[in-house]
């Protein structure tokens, strides 16, 4: 039976991703036939509201003045557009009341205990960040399920790879505060994440002003080029995949008999949560970066298929983020759990075992203390055996 368990509990993720993956690819196969202008995606497609072609007609569910660069977002035979703006808009209204309810309580503890605000500031800060990148992840979804255009060209190549390495550079620095990091420790943890942040923000900068005001070259970019411009991002990611399985390791592999057992197995559901978080998001981007690249052109649906691909990815992902890491260390900090490996030690209020027995409440000197005088009879008595006996 745990043979079972265990093979169950393997093929969870694995699930998970097929379902992600399959159903709106599906949706995307059966209206490929069905209708002809959704069979090619021009990438070097403007939009002017002065073309001829300004509004869609016959597309059910989609009104007849609708721009026809929104079909995706309401046509009924192109389902995946549908699905994944509903997972997108639901991804981000949670994300955004995870992170009002956040600073809210924030703001209501550190009204009431200041010793907490000092502890838990850093988390929280960090915490934060990771709420709203994700939510930008989920945002992002609608300039993928959108035709590409010179507006949203941009968008793609900036906030894409940028959303993605706050959200791994805030993991990274999580992982660096649980392994006992000093630089990562309290206010230091969103200073590491926003360090590492502001390193991709410089690379797609770079790239956007290359592109469009030196070359003067209209927003356009390949498959691979889109891929290669991940680079940094998939360093960050896997080497907080890695701190988070050295975190894992050490966290089962160290067993305490003192008092701070509870806050060990906090750390082990900590190091579990943080490891298949990272875990379900390195097999996310194995697979949209394979079928980007490779898949697609071998399947024969290079065109039709790249923004759905990157759809799915952004919503898998966003959804991965939010529930594996979000949810839980909102949840930790809540609980009061969040702040024990963080807060310093403090001695304040800490009171002597024996502060309730009478008589014990003052510090007595040698001469009140019984058995300072038996002590030192004792010894006299020795002297002046010895001294007789001489």
């Amino acid at each position: 039976m745990a043979s079972l368990s265990l093979k169950h509990n393997s093929l969870f993720p694995a699930l998970l991703l097929f379902f992600f993956f399959s159903v709106p690819l599906t949706c995307l196969c059966q209206a490929a036939n069905s209708s002809a202008t959704s069979s090619t995606i021009n990438i070097k497609t403007t939009s002017s509201p002065s073309s001829n072609e300004t509004s869609l007609k016959g597309v059910r569910g989609c009104g007849n003045g609708l721009h026809p660069i929104y079909r995706y977002l309401c046509d009924r035979r192109a389902a995946w557009g549908i699905i994944l703006e509903t997972l997108a808009s639901a991804g981000f209204l949670f994300s955004m009341g995870l992170l009002l309810g956040l600073l809210f309580w924030y703001i209501w503890l550190c009204a009431s205990s200041k010793r907490q605000r000092s502890s838990i500031g850093g988390t929280v800060a960090c915490t934060s960040l990771f709420l709203f990148a994700t939510a930008g992840v989920f945002a992002l979804t609608f300039s993928f399920i959108i035709r590409l255009t010179d507006q949203t060209c941009p968008t793609r190549i900036f906030l894409f790879s940028v959303l993605f390495s706050l959200a791994f550079s805030c993991l990274l620095a999580r992982c660096l505060a649980l392994l006992g990091f000093a630089a990562a420790r309290g206010w230091g943890e969103p200073a590491v994440a926003l360090g590492l942040f502001t390193v991709q923000v410089i690379i797609s900068t770079q790239w956007l002003i290359l592109v469009l005001v030196r070359d003067k070259r209209p927003c356009e970019y390949s498959q691979a080029e889109f891929a290669m411009l991940q680079i940094y991002v998939l360093c960050i990611l896997m080497i907080s995949f890695i701190l988070s399985m050295h975190f894992l390791h050490r966290s089962c592999s160290t067993y305490s008999y003192s008092y701070t057992g509870p806050a060990n197995v906090q750390g082990r559901v900590q190091a579990s949560v943080v490891f298949l978080t990272l875990l379900l998001s390195v097999c996310i981007w194995v697979v949209w970066i394979t079928m980007l690249t490779r898949g697609n052109p071998e399947k024969g649906r290079r065109p039709q298929w790249d923004d759905p691909v990157l759809s799915i990815a952004l919503v898998a992902n966003g959804w991965v983020l939010l529930m594996g890491h979000g949810l839980s260390q909102v949840s930790f900090l809540c609980r009061g759990e969040g702040k024990s490996k963080d807060a310093p030690l403090s001695f304040a209020g800490w009171t002597s075992p024996s502060a309730d027995i009478t008589g014990l409440e003052s510090q007595k000197e040698g001469r009140e203390n019984g058995s300072f005088e038996n002590d030192s009879e004792n010894r006299r008595g020795k002297k002046l055996c010895s001294f007789t006996s001489g």
